[in-house]
């Protein structure tokens, strides 16, 4: 007789290329790339924020770490600056990591907006494969499989990246901010005229 049975659906999926993972298995490569997300920097001067951040490391220990980075196409050069006879390289991170756990009661707080999101999803999955879903399976074709996997999610990866790379677009055009801004301003407005109706 069993001790405990229980359901266990996937709550989490990460998604992430190989090079990727090996990249981030090192705590120190994370942070460099939350620096370099928001500024170009030098080998000198993200070794001196490493520093000032509490990470005693070697210059030469923090361009092998930046090296690492750029061969998982994580971070490029943004810049080149000819300095006393050289070149001197700026880099800066094309990738963004969030690393955060959610309050305690997040899922019963935002059981509402999971269903409006999972209804509009659906609907955007169905236009994606009636408009776009040669191009979607041509794809997930090409893709090699994942060394951890015994079932491959090939569309299901492709789906998830398209997804993400869209959020990507719509944080860094700035839609998801304007889009905040107003919902704000439209709350303020209504909490201003139900302040009025009180009077």
């Amino acid at each position: 007789m069993a001790l405990l049975e229980s359901d266990v659906p996937i709550r989490e999926v990460v998604t992430t290329a190989p090079e990727k993972a090996k990249a981030l298995e090192n705590d120190v490569r994370a942070k460099i790339l939350d620096m370099l997300a928001t500024e170009e920097m030098t080998i000198e001067e993200i070794h001196d924020e490493l520093h000032r951040r509490g990470e005693e490391k070697a210059e030469t220990t923090v361009r092998h770490h930046v090296n690492v980075l750029k061969d998982a196409g994580m971070v490029e050069i943004a810049r080149l600056e000819e300095a006393g006879g050289g070149t001197r390289k700026f880099y800066k991170s094309n990738t963004r990591i969030f690393s955060y756990d959610l309050p305690e009661d997040a899922e019963q707080t935002l059981a509402g907006a999971q269903e409006t999101a999972t209804a509009e999803l659906a609907g955007l999955v169905e236009t994606l494969y009636g408009e776009h879903g040669d191009e979607i399976e041509a794809v997930a074709r090409e893709m090699k499989p994942c060394e951890y996997c015994a079932t491959q999610h090939y569309e299901e990866f492709v789906l998830r990246e398209l997804l993400n790379r869209t959020l990507i677009d719509l944080t860094e055009n700035g839609t998801v901010e304007s889009v905040r801004r107003d919902s704000e301003d439209a709350g303020d407005e209504a909490e201003s005229h139900d302040d009025e109706d009180d009077r």
